[in-house]
């Protein structure tokens, strides 16, 4: 297994991402770009792309902040204030990830996939809604909403968005109104609901001590990288 730090620029911004792949096996395999939870780049996402690795993935986790590092809780919000209503920003984010992705020598560019958690979902999404080559997204408790929701109609891939039901970041009417973006999108999309999981039910560090809402919920955890790499077999199978 290699992970390496990769160094790369959007606009005024320093980032660095994680790259991790199994260079043990050869050639081109399906690559995953991993966006991270709202406060920044941690060992959440981080595992999360190295485990993606050892599965035969190449797999990048992204820094759409700078700096390669989590952020303090006051820099986490005034982040977000300016991301949230963003579209286009978000998207050209998650481009220059995905372009790191994209260069890698033992990336299949027809075969590339993106995930995320909390707003690093809602970044996959919306590089969906950009119309990006992606054969599936993932978003784990990610954000649905977008202020742009006439453009699901450019997503070419499958999406799969995995909510606790107790989650108030992400609420039914949030849900509903998803459903009928994709509805009139004409998306293949699906939507697994995890009956008493909270928000981040995914990173074992949200113990609850913040926010009780913020929780991880390790059934939930489980369930949802279950369903994650059941799109993955069905989306990047061999075609001959």
């Amino acid at each position: 297994m290699h992970t390496a730090d990769v160094e790369y620029t959007y606009e005024d911004l320093e980032l660095i991402g994680e790259l991790s792949v199994d260079d043990t096996r050869p050639g081109p395999r399906p690559a995953v770009l991993v966006c991270h939870e709202g406060d920044g780049l941690s060992d959440h996402s981080r595992n999360k792309a190295r485990r993606l690795a050892e599965l035969g993935y190449v797999a990048f986790a992204l820094d759409y902040h700078g700096g390669g590092r989590k952020l303090a809780p006051e820099e986490t919000g005034r982040r977000f204030g300016q991301l949230s209503g963003d579209p286009a920003r978000v998207r050209a984010l998650g481009q220059a990830g995905l372009d790191i992705l994209l260069d890698h020598e033992l990336t299949d560019p027809d075969r590339v996939a993106a995930i995320g958690f909390c707003f690093g979902g809602t970044l996959a999404l919306e590089l969906a809604r950009g119309g990006a080559d992606l054969k599936a997204v993932v978003g784990f408790h990610s954000g649905l909403s977008t202020s742009r929701p006439q453009d699901g109609a450019n997503i070419t891939g499958a999406i799969l968005v995995c909510i606790g039901t107790e989650d108030p970041i992400v609420p039914p009417e949030q849900r509903r109104a998803f459903e009928q973006e994709m509805r009139e999108g004409g998306v293949d999309w699906r939507m697994n609901l995890y009956g008493g999981a909270a928000h981040s039910f995914t990173n074992p560090a949200a113990d609850g001590s913040q926010m009780a809402a913020i929780k991880y919920d390790r059934r939930a955890d489980e369930r949802s990288w279950r369903a994650m790499t059941d799109l993955f077999d069905e989306v990047f199978k061999p075609t001959a």
